[in-house]
């Protein structure tokens, strides 16, 4: 059987490392994906619903070149959320997105870490200006958002049935 490999950039950022994600990263997918704050993607979800989103981490490197970094705070190794870029096929074009796990929220770990994934994936990837795809009732993300520069470009589309507000980022230059 052919073996499929693909080289995921390691970014590393004053306080963390963005790095691949790993199948020893499925016991923090699986807390994350039973939790309320899975809501705004798909959860919560069974365990095998967090297995399909460690495959679609995965897989997204290998189809398009691009995908989704696990954070890994440098002093403790944690496992803090992921951030990076997607493009499922019913999305409109590529997505900047972030999801922090329970307890690293309020530390600025989401902003450091989706600046340093947009900065990768616009400058040395050519993606972009990317997006985000956001609930309109996801003050947080909607914050951090504007926090990174995107505005709204669009308050009435309609993602999987459920009504999204595009945010566009700033082409970044740095």
């Amino acid at each position: 059987m052919a073996e499929l490999r693909v080289t995921v950039p390691v970014i590393e950022t004053e306080r963390l490392i963005l790095r691949e994600p790993r199948l020893s990263d499925l016991a923090a997918i699986t807390a994350f994906g039973a939790s309320e704050r899975s809501r705004f993607v798909g959860g919560p979800m069974d365990d095998v619903g967090s297995w399909n989103a460690l495959m679609i981490l995965m897989g997204h490197w290998v189809a398009r070149g691009f995908g989704w970094w696990m954070i890994e705070e440098k002093a403790t190794g944690a496992v803090a959320g992921r951030v990076g870029v997607g493009h499922h096929v019913d999305w409109p074009e590529p997505e900047l997105g972030w999801h922090l796990y329970d307890g690293f929220e309020g530390k600025g770990i989401a902003y450091e870490a989706a600046l340093a994934a947009r900065n990768l994936a616009q400058n040395r990837m050519g993606l972009g200006p990317l997006i985000s795809l956001i609930a309109p009732e996801n003050h947080g993300s909607r914050r951090l958002a504007e926090r990174l520069g995107a505005v709204i470009e669009r308050e009435d589309f309609l993602l999987r049935g459920e009504p999204c507000m595009i945010y566009r980022h700033p082409k970044d230059i740095a």
